[in-house]
């Protein structure tokens, strides 16, 4: 991711519990004036889905050429905005442990944050060891980072939250920047040197805060933007058509000042060769550790991908954590959010219809592993390997097959009911 993070109760590629139209417990119960709705929570399954499918169609689709052709505008639109997706939908989550429209306090408060702080480090852990095969384009890791730091946050309002997202946007993107320009390769590689993270998966700490393909410095933005949305009443109706309305100006005011200020190629890294990720798709698998050294590319020249200058920063190519990058992101992002939940909340035929589709999204950490693992078996499949769409396309049918029969004799996914119990021991925090 990743959602990743990508998560039933949790984020997208990390952490589903139950399937779509049966309730988590936590997630359930956990908002208080009144429960939410059963379309929220479906409509949150569902986003999850559309992002796990967009992680699919950057790592596994043809890679995208010049042109106006129907399969680039596609992966144009899946790269970088579906793991943003996940980051997003994962600050939301996390509020369903934390406590949704009021925090939990005292005895609960503390056994939620200590449930959060668990799948924190176990993804962290998950997500070093997949790195060690797959490379730099595993998001898990990086979401161990954002949980851990979200704990200090999980208490704010949403206006609160809100405000501290949109500074992250707007300040962190610079200041990224300028550290990456300080920091000189040699200064990297002696911090490197006594990272045992680094060492052992080639993805250390100066990637997960600053250098890699998710640094958290930026990508915190979604991850604050998620937990302010889980703030908010997404069922009611004023609520959704001032989020509709907040999200379309976020994505053409980012995409459209960057397209004024730099042209298509400012936004659009396919499109005659002349953004700064040109050619290299932020899920690129190449030979042997898959994703290593490819991706879009955030800036600098840490693994995450080629470095960028000054002037890039005012462009939205996906994966350069400029600042109209993460804007354009986050408003994508609403977008999504608040579409699947207003669909699925007003249209009773869609909700069973998508019905097989949701169900993937309860269980997005076992979709978003598990396709990893299916490249290695099948490793013709991967990014830049292949030009038939029928890959990819195969890998969505296949998850949403899997996670249809599963979710039919299972509450969790697997992946999710092992995390899930990995965090039972909170209970006996006092």
């Amino acid at each position: 991711m990743t959602q990743i993070q990508p998560t039933q109760e949790t984020s997208a590629p990390q952490e589903n519990s139950p399937p779509g139209p049966r309730t988590s417990p936590e997630s359930a119960g956990q908002v208080s004036p009144g429960r939410p709705s059963m379309g929220r929570l479906v409509g949150l399954d569902l986003a999850r889905a559309l992002a796990v499918f967009g992680m699919y169609i950057v790592h596994i689709a043809p890679m995208p050429s010049a042109g106006n052709n129907l399969g680039s505008w596609v992966y144009s639109l899946a790269e970088g905005r579906s793991s943003a997706l996940f980051a997003t939908l994962a600050g939301f989550s996390l509020m369903l442990i934390a406590g949704r429209r009021e925090p939990k306090a005292g005895l609960a408060g503390r056994q939620a944050k200590a449930r959060i702080a668990i799948r924190a480090v176990i993804l962290l852990a998950l997500g070093t060891v997949l790195a060690m095969e797959y490379g730099d384009i595993i998001i898990l890791a990086y979401y161990g980072v954002y949980f851990l730091l979200a704990l200090l946050l999980v208490r704010l309002s949403a206006k609160t939250l809100a405000i501290i997202a949109a500074g992250i946007a707007l300040v962190m993107p610079q200041l990224a920047f300028v550290l990456k320009m300080w920091l000189s390769d040699s200064v990297q590689q002696t911090i490197n040197a006594y990272d045992p993270l680094e060492k052992l998966s080639t993805v250390g700490v100066l990637d997960l805060l600053l250098t890699g393909l998710y640094p958290t410095i930026t990508w915190m933005a979604f991850v604050t933007a998620g937990m302010a949305l889980a703030r908010l009443d997404l069922t009611a109706a004023t609520v959704q058509r001032r989020l509709a309305a907040l999200g379309a100006s976020l994505t053409v005011g980012a995409y459209g000042l960057a397209a004024l200020l730099g042209g298509t190629s400012a936004v659009l890294s396919f499109r005659g060769g002349g953004g700064p990720s040109s050619g290299s798709g932020a899920g690129s698998m190449g030979s042997g550790s898959m994703g290593s050294g490819s991706g879009a590319g955030s800036m600098g020249s840490g693994s995450g991908g080629p470095e960028l200058s000054a002037s890039d920063l005012l462009g939205a190519v996906s994966h350069t954590g400029t600042t109209l990058d993460t804007i354009g992101c986050v408003g994508v992002a609403i977008l999504v959010i608040v579409g699947t939940t207003a669909a699925i909340d007003r249209l009773p035929l869609l909700r069973r219809l998508a019905k097989p589709v949701t169900a993937v999204g309860t269980m997005s950490l076992t979709a978003y592993v598990g396709h990893f693992l299916a490249q290695s078996a099948w490793p013709a499949s991967g990014a830049g390997t292949t030009t038939s769409w029928v890959p990819v396309l195969t890998y969505i049918l296949t998850a949403i097959v899997f996670a249809t029969i599963w979710s039919r004799f299972f509450r969790r996914g697997p992946l999710e009911y092992l995390l899930n119990a990995a965090t039972k021991p909170a209970k006996y925090i006092r």
